[in-house]
């Protein structure tokens, strides 16, 4: 286990413990898989998301479905619980100790802390950990860890500047909204940084940790006068987009984001990785470690996007034309959906 991350995430003191009710569980959970006679036992999996909102609750959905199909596809039982860590470091911490307390055979974390948490917890018992959506592995420390492994949903952030530019190739000033919480925008926003200095194109940078706060800086960027802002895969501007995606729209400004979520959420176009395939995918990987261990497993699995989101809504509000994405991949059209 990397001395760095369990520093950063021990420098906290623990209330009690959280009473969690998972499922009455079989043999503790190893990184070597199971016996014969273990793999006939019930599994149990907890569940856990950063924070509630609309792609980390697209991916729980879809690995809970995953989970229920491989049960009945092999006759088998498996028992798992969804839980929040609303977006508190803490309260994951408790969530994760107790699920390892209670002998669970694997843990599925979404998102990076909760990730990065789960491992930690996870470090003496070595209960798999197989984590869902980490834009960036290897910054947030998750690699070369036997008992670790999971998805990624890396963004090309180039391409979708590429869209900015093929929609308007007059485009001469960019805002970049992120939260300096999340390590998953570190790397994309300084992608998109390095794409528009070498086209000499201004862009404003505005940061929020709190909903509260990315609106703040939603309106900072409005009355910057920017024509298009990019956000990478950030949870916290994602759990934001409900309240920003209007504001945006009425002053002619499109924002391009990480993933369809923000898209359904209000954002304008992206992308990216389809979620409900990286959750498919995540309970596919979870169910190989706990019934044939972490050995035959990679460090990570690389999903693939190339499908661009557009919302039609968002579009006509703004009068943007996007005809040219036709041409650059997969076009999907939605609207929003407050969800």
């Amino acid at each position: 286990m990397k001395k760095s991350l369990v520093k950063k995430l021990m420098a906290f003191a623990l209330s009690a413990a959280l009473t969690l009710g998972v499922c009455a569980c079989a043999a503790p959970g190893s990184a070597n898989g199971k016996n014969d006679a273990e793999k006939n036992a019930a599994l149990n999996v907890a569940v856990i998301k950063q924070l509630d909102h609309a792609s980390l609750d697209e991916i729980a959905n879809a690995i809970t479905a995953k989970l229920d199909a491989i049960a009945s596809e092999k006759g088998i039982t498996i028992n798992y619980t969804v839980y929040s860590g609303q977006n508190d470091q803490t309260v994951l911490k408790q969530i994760a100790d107790q699920a390892v307390a209670d002998k669970v055979d694997a843990i599925i974390p979404i998102a990076t802390l909760a990730a990065q948490v789960a491992t930690v917890s996870a470090e003496e018992s070595k209960t798999p950990v197989i984590y869902a959506a980490i834009s960036d592995p290897k910054a947030a420390e998750l690699t070369g860890i036997d008992y670790v492994t999971g998805t990624s949903d890396g963004l090309n952030t180039e391409f979708i500047m590429d869209m900015m530019f093929a929609q308007n190739p007059d485009l001469n000033k960019v805002g970049i909204l992120y939260s300096l919480s999340e390590i998953n925008s570190a790397t994309p926003v300084a992608e998109a940084k390095a794409y528009l200095d070498s086209k000499g194109i201004e862009y404003v940078e505005a940061t929020g940790n709190t909903n509260d706060e990315v609106v703040a800086a939603a309106s900072t960027l409005i009355a910057s006068d920017v024509q298009a802002v990019f956000t990478p895969t950030d949870n916290v501007v994602m759990a934001a987009e409900l309240a920003i995606y209007e504001d945006f729209a009425n002053a002619g400004i499109l924002h391009y984001a990480g993933a369809d979520s923000f898209v359904r959420n209000g954002a304008f176009a992206t992308c990216g990785v389809n979620y409900t395939d990286l959750g498919t995918k995540t309970a596919e990987l979870a169910y190989t470690a706990m019934t044939d261990g972490m050995d035959g497993l990679q460090e990570y699995y690389l999903m693939d996007g190339g499908i661009i989101t557009v919302n039609t809504e968002t579009a006509a509000a703004a009068n943007a034309d996007y005809s040219a994405f036709a041409d650059m991949g997969q076009l999907v059209e939605v609207v929003t959906s407050e969800e």
